[in-house]
């Protein structure tokens, strides 16, 4: 009976450890694909629940050559996200005690060509669809680069995103939302950003208010460039991302 009750003990104990543990904080990805078929793919990341931290979510489909397809993704959260330390002071943030902050970084370099393709589980015919949503409640901001009915699509992207929890060695920056499109596309092709308070106005009857904007949309054949800096304020440092890239 004794043996019984200290395995009972250690059980939960053993339970109460688990409750303990946090979910994943740190999360990367990196892969590259090439074929021919159809592809549906989806990557979503949040730092922080409802209406916090900075997300990212992609979406993507077609059909036909997917001549390259590359990606690296890395995104880090604060597990308290209310700016306390872990473990009651036991545990330092994941990213340095002056360099407090959730962050998402994400590249993609991707050539499809679309044509139907037909295998023993059916025919796919689906002109290749892009959509890429990141998303800085911090500093409320966002950008979308979004494709649609692409015959053909080869595109480089490079998104990096910062929400700082605390203002240590950062100069008062509160976040930052940086990117770099580079693409060609024949068909329908949509980019835009907005820039919005991240706290809401009692005189717009608790929303919030909107100080920048700019969307494009074409459709046709395009050869697009387009960098976007989004600050929490300008003392934010250098960009993140290339400025500079090939053409």
């Amino acid at each position: 009976m004794k043996i019984i009750l200290q395995i009972f003990v250690a059980l939960l104990l053993m339970l109460a450890i688990v409750g303990q543990v946090e979910a994943a904080n740190y999360m990367y990805e990196k892969a590259s694909v090439k074929g021919t078929g159809y592809m549906d793919y989806e990557r979503i990341v949040s730092t922080q629940t409802g209406f916090n931290g900075v997300k990212l979510v992609e979406k993507g489909s077609g059909s036909g050559n997917v001549i390259s397809d590359k990606w690296e993704l890395e995104a880090e959260r604060q597990m308290n996200g209310d700016s306390s330390t872990i473990g009651n002071g036991s545990c330092a943030f994941p990213n340095g005690i002056t360099n407090i902050m959730d962050y998402i970084n994400f590249t993609k370099e991707a050539d499809f060509e679309y044509m139907p393709v037909s295998y023993h589980t059916g025919t796919y015919d689906q002109k290749w669809v892009e959509k890429l949503c990141v998303q800085n409640y911090k500093i409320g901001a966002v950008m979308t680069e979004m494709y649609s009915h692409a015959e053909h699509l080869a595109k480089s992207t490079e998104v990096k995103t910062r929400a700082y929890q605390s203002t240590n060695g950062q100069a008062c920056c509160t976040g930052v939302l940086e990117a770099t499109v580079n693409s060609n596309v024949i068909g329908v092709a949509h980019i835009g950003w907005i820039s919005r308070d991240p706290e809401p106005s009692t005189l717009l009857k608790g929303r919030h208010a909107e100080y920048g904007r700019s969307v494009d949309d074409m459709t046709g054949v395009f050869a697009i460039e387009k960098f976007i800096q989004l600050w929490g304020n300008s003392t934010c440092g250098k960009t993140s991302v290339d400025w500079l890239p090939c053409v």
